[in-house]
């Protein structure tokens, strides 16, 4: 005889979503990058005005100290102190990474909301024009430019923009040409509404967003440029303090094996890069919900 005991209910099986862990994550993550950001712009807006540096000073009987409580981070070749020449430094180049990031988010915008916008030979003219400064490598490019100058920080800031708008060209162009196909657009146009006055109520408000991020994004690589050039002595005056500059003098005390004149300046380029990177992020998430989405499963 067939056996009628019942069958015990097996639950069905639940699939737990790590959305909770990921976003505690991206939150922390935030949080942290805001905090290295907060103390960033403290550091550079209250430091230099409340404790003065002479730039060429020379203390030899202190030179090449270990960090210790009276030099936090010991000092360089010529006994200066490394705290306030890196805090110095990292204002130099936070100057050079926002006006330059800046200067070429405004010049990628019109040229890409220009050749989307126009469209046709205006278009593919812009177009080969940022072909033919893609070809030519960056940091070559920038070379050409700052050697035509004296050593200085404009000359610095002039050849970190004029190397860095394509990508934002690129961007907003994209940006621009997706905006276009939307059915408000049709309708302005119809409306009799002419490029002009489409490009600048309806299509420049629509890449914004865009354009800030890539210009949040383009702080930290121009301040990668700006140290890549004065390391390679074409930027600032070498008694000036700038993250590159102070990479550079310390290559000889590394050889020597003292570690902390390259150590700390190469934090104080890193660390506000990753913060940089981390909010971009976010951004990132905010602008592209379904990216978020899918982040979050």
């Amino acid at each position: 005889m067939a056996d009628r005991r019942p069958v015990p209910f097996a639950a069905p099986a639940v699939w737990r979503s790590r959305g909770g862990t990921r976003r505690s994550t991206r939150t922390l993550r935030i949080a942290a990058s805001a905090a290295v950001l907060v103390c960033v712009a403290l550091a550079v807006l209250v430091v230099p005005p409340a404790v003065d540096l002479d730039q060429q000073a020379v203390d030899l009987p202190s030179k090449l100290l270990p960090p210790s409580a009276a030099h936090p981070f010991g000092t360089d070749d010529v006994g200066r102190d490394l705290l306030l020449r890196c805090v110095y430094g990292l204002r130099v180049s936070l100057v050079v990474g926002l006006v330059a990031a800046l200067a070429a988010t405004v010049i990628g915008t019109a040229v890409g909301a220009a050749a989307a916008a126009l469209g046709g030979w205006t278009d593919r003219l812009l177009m080969r024009l940022v072909d033919t400064f893609s070809s030519v490598p960056h940091l070559l490019l920038g070379i050409f430019v700052v050697a035509m100058f004296r050593p200085g920080l404009w000359p610095v800031v002039v050849s970190v923009a004029v190397t860095h708008w394509l990508s934002t060209a690129r961007i907003v162009r994209a940006e621009v040409l997706s905006l276009r196909s939307r059915p408000y657009i049709d309708a302005a146009v119809s409306g009799g509404a002419g490029r002009l006055r489409v490009a600048v109520r309806h299509l420049l408000p629509g890449v914004l967003p865009q354009a800030g991020l890539a210009a949040v994004l383009m702080v930290p690589h121009t301040m990668w440029h700006e140290s890549a050039l004065s390391f390679l002595g074409l930027g600032l005056p070498t008694h000036q303090a700038s993250l590159g500059n102070l990479v550079q003098t310390a290559r000889g005390s590394l050889l020597a094996g003292h570690w902390w004149p390259t150590l700390f300046p190469g934090l104080f380029l890193i660390v506000p890069t990753l913060a940089v990177a981390g909010l971009a992020g976010a951004w990132r998430e905010r602008l592209n919900p379904r990216r978020r989405a899918e982040l979050t499963l």
